[in-house]
């Protein structure tokens, strides 16, 4: 048996709230965790940007599947299997969602961008700002991806990166590790933990809420 691969085109699904028409605002991009719909990232979105001041999108991962027995449609970003390829293929398709949204032929210099990922979409938070570079990532209960390099990671501007203090996941060694490996790529990291278990709290709210504040 031969295992092959080839590169198809598809379509991916995000949610859009524009900002205020009478200036360009800022964009906020907000990936969601595994087995969740882009609708979950968008109220996290909602969660911590003031109406009408950023361009909020969520944006939904290309593979989707059927919640257990439900007929809710969730998504995830990728599995172990052609890891590399989804990876890739992941990059691209955001690549197209910031251009799409802002109108600029380099989607990696928009007046301000900034990526926001919880659980798995860290990974994806952390990945698209190394390649299209942005003003900051706001990360939740996930881990900086093994692959980027302190040369990759510097195309980040800031980071908050936190954890709930109940998770059993994401653990406090690996938030220092994270916070280390930031730190040594040159980019101010502020590790947070916060009352909670593996998710986007209530306590997770306003800390994140005021570093997206200092990032306008």
């Amino acid at each position: 048996m031969v295992i092959k691969s080839l590169a198809v085109s598809t379509h991916g699904r995000y949610l859009v709230v524009p900002g205020r028409a009478a200036e360009r605002a800022p964009l906020l991009v907000g990936f969601h965790g595994y087995a969740e719909p882009a609708e979950a990232a968008f109220d996290r979105l909602v969660s911590i940007a003031p109406a009408g001041e950023w361009h909020l999108v969520a944006v939904q991962g290309l593979h989707r599947f059927y919640r257990g027995r439900s007929q809710d449609v969730v998504a995830s970003w990728m599995t172990s299997q052609d890891r590399d390829q989804a990876i890739a293929d992941n990059i691209e398709y955001v690549r197209a969602v910031v251009r799409e949204e802002t109108g600029t032929p380099d989607p990696g210099a928009p007046p301000r961008l900034v990526f926001t990922g919880f659980s798995q979409g860290v990974a994806m938070a952390f990945r698209a700002g190394a390649a299209l570079g942005c003003a900051g990532v706001i990360a939740c209960g996930g881990d900086v991806p093994p692959e980027l390099d302190a040369a990759a990671l510097s195309r980040i501007g800031r980071v908050l990166i936190g954890r709930g203090n109940g998770d059993e996941w994401y653990t406090a060694a690996k938030l220092d590790d994270d916070a280390a490996r930031l730190r040594a790529a040159g980019i101010p990291a502020t590790p947070l933990t916060f009352q909670g278990g593996h998710e986007w709290a209530p306590s997770f709210v306003e800390p994140a809420a005021g570093f997206l504040a200092g990032l306008r």
